[in-house]
């Protein structure tokens, strides 16, 4: 496998941050893998919850914040790595903040269908 040119540079970092890091990546992929499998649930066994065309566009979009968070993961990781090799300032991700926004308009969006169907 190729190995990215950032790790020919800097030292290598203490292993627990680098583990530490490899972490961080693992629960972003949990989350990435949390919101599909979500927008698949909702789509599968809850189609009573809103019009056809609402639940896809719903689903649809969950699909894709976890499929963008999950191609995220694996950039913020090497960029962090390649900090921690370079002795340099981690970088900001506003990747958390579009994530946080994403799932509490669809968790509030989700609680108004809920209560509609009710």
């Amino acid at each position: 496998m190729h190995e990215p040119a950032w790790r020919k540079t800097g030292s290598t970092p203490d292993y627990r941050f680098s583990l530490a890091n490899e972490r961080t990546f693992l629960a972003w992929i949990r989350t990435s893998l949390a919101l599909i499998a979500g927008a698949l649930a909702i789509d599968q066994l809850a189609p009573e919850i809103a019009p056809a065309p609402v639940r896809v566009v719903l689903c649809v979009i969950l699909a894709f914040l976890g499929a963008g968070l999950a191609a995220l993961a694996y950039r913020r990781w090497g960029l962090m790595e390649a900090a921690m090799r370079n002795n340099r300032e981690l970088p900001f991700s506003g990747v958390m903040l579009v994530m946080t926004i994403g799932v509490a308009a669809a968790a509030l969006v989700f609680a108004v269908l809920i209560l509609m169907v009710r």
